[in-house]
Formats: structure tokens, sequence, C-alpha cells
């Protein structure tokens, strides 16, 4: 993955950035053995309480850039419901740090994002092989 950080505001670095936060927090390490990859939102979840708003602040600054890109209030509100599950569910001591390892909310916000920018802004569009 490129490490350059685009920094505009057109459809193309805003997905970009997207995309390169949801790899830190969703899926940056693979877990030796189970084949599995977890990221930053999962390993500062096992922190009580602090770890859970630092990955909920993480997790709605996909739904600003989401705000910028114009999409639906809607959208909008699932996105945050997905951010919403994800830290009150989170937050339970042990079950939480599970459920964590399981939903993936920053991955089902980054879908959304890239169905608008599909629809909305197709010269941004990205072809996945």
């Amino acid at each position: 993955m490129d490490l350059e950080l685009p920094l505009g505001t057109d459809p193309v670095a805003v997905l970009r950035r997207v995309e390169m936060l949801e790899h830190v927090l969703e899926r940056a390490v693979a877990l030796p053995g189970i084949r599995r990859k977890v990221g930053l939102d999962a390993v500062i979840g096992l922190v009580p309480i602090a770890g859970d708003v630092v990955a909920a602040a993480l997790g709605m600054y996909l739904v600003w850039e989401a705000r910028n890109l114009g999409m639906s209030k809607w959208q909008l509100a699932r996105m945050t419901t997905n951010v919403g599950v994800d830290t009150l569910l989170g937050a339970i001591p042990v079950a939480g740090d599970l459920f964590d390892f399981m939903f993936r909310s920053n991955r089902r916000n980054l879908k959304i994002i890239r169905r608008h920018i599909d629809r909305h802004h197709p010269h941004a569009r990205v072809i996945e092989g």
C-alpha cells in the first residue's frame, strides 16, 4: 500500500485517505497461527473506556469524510450506527474485545463510501481485481 497521504478534497483523495485509515484500524497486522488480521481498533479496544473512545473518534473520522463527499443523511446514519454498535458492544469487558475482533465497523463503512463513489463520482471508481 502506498504510504503517501493524499491531502486533496476530490473523491479520489478522500477515498485513498479512508482506505488507508480503514487498513490501519481493521487489518494492519496478521495474527500468527490463526490467519486473521487485526488493526488498531481491536488493539486499543483492549484499554478500558479510553481505547473505545479513541477507536470511536477514529471511526467517526470516516463518517466526517463521507459527509464531505455529500453522502445522504441515511448513509451517514448507517455509518454512525456501525460506529456506535462497535463502540457500545466493544466497551463490554472481555466479550466486547471478542466482538471488536469480529465486527468490523470501519470495513462496513468503507464499503458504503465505495458504493457512493462508484455511483456519484464515476471518474474515481475503483476496479478491484
